[in-house]
């Protein structure tokens, strides 16, 4: 079996931690380079609940996407809910490592992940220079609802769902996708020539004017929702690692949903 290092080792190569944005916080939190490693768990999110998942399933390591602590701190104490999640997994031999940045712009990275989730094909990154999201193709057009709806099957489910803006009636053959908050990318987006773009956490003012300039259709998925496809890519990646070092892991891919919101209702009074 292999140790932890060597396993870190191994998932650097996939997501160069130098890749990362500046702003980001990758890399391992905790755990002896000396361990073994023996069961990994992917996941989106470093919370409570991934780590009692962890320690049912009896993993070594927790790969996450989100990082635990994208900004300093003083403290690790238990009374907050950082440093509950990092005493927990100390005290039952699990490390967790981050693979944030470095992996949205990785090849593959999160957005070929949520591509393939919904049959696409990608033809190319949707920013050039540091291989941000991807641009694709559908096999044959279809309209903005059908897009929609297919996003709404292939994703997991979640209490927003899917929101939409545009014709829904409006032809999509090409489309961008970016996993994660994308709505900082709509100038690029409009200048792909996209028919449209799934993302997430798209925002009022932002979504507005994109609609106004373009006929670009806007697909708004949960954040969760389109990050959590990677840690199944990611889960392979380490799949076909462990079997060429015959290194013989077990490797999982939670499927708690840890998306923040519980519940949603439609809003407005009747007319």
């Amino acid at each position: 079996m292999p140790r932890l290092s060597e396993v870190i080792a191994a998932l650097d190569a996939l997501w160069p931690p130098e890749r990362a944005e500046e702003w980001d916080a990758v890399g391992t939190v905790c755990g002896d380079p000396g361990a073994d490693v023996t069961r990994v768990l992917f996941a989106v999110d470093p919370v409570q609940e991934i780590a009692a998942e962890a320690i049912g399933l009896g993993a070594d390591l927790i790969v996450t996407h989100h990082p635990l602590y994208l900004r300093g701190t003083t403290t690790v104490a238990a009374s907050h809910f950082k440093g509950r999640v990092v005493h927990t997994l100390i005290k039952h031999d699990i490390a967790l490592h981050v693979a944030h940045t470095n992996a949205d712009t990785a090849d593959p990275g999160v957005s070929d992940a949520l591509a393939g989730a919904l049959d696409l094909r990608v033809t190319g990154p949707l920013v050039p220079e540091n291989g941000l999201g991807r641009i694709c193709e559908l096999d044959h057009p279809v309209t903005l609802r059908e897009f929609a709806a297919r996003a709404a099957r292939r994703l997991p489910a979640t209490a927003q769902g899917i929101r939409v803006a545009g014709d829904l009636d409006a032809t999509v053959r090409r489309v961008a996708v970016s996993g994660g908050s994308g709505d900082s990318l709509f100038d690029v987006v409009r200048a792909s020539g996209v028919d449209a773009y799934l993302t997430a956490d798209l925002r009022h003012h932002p979504a507005s004017e994109a609609i106004q300039q373009s006929p670009l259709g806007l697909v708004d998925a949960a954040h969760w929702a389109t990050e959590w496809p990677w840690c199944e890519q990611a889960a392979a990646q380490l799949d076909e690692i462990s079997d060429r070092h015959g290194w013989g892991l077990r490797v999982h891919v939670s499927k708690t949903v840890t998306d923040p919101w519980s519940s949603h209702h439609t809003s407005g009074a009747p007319n």
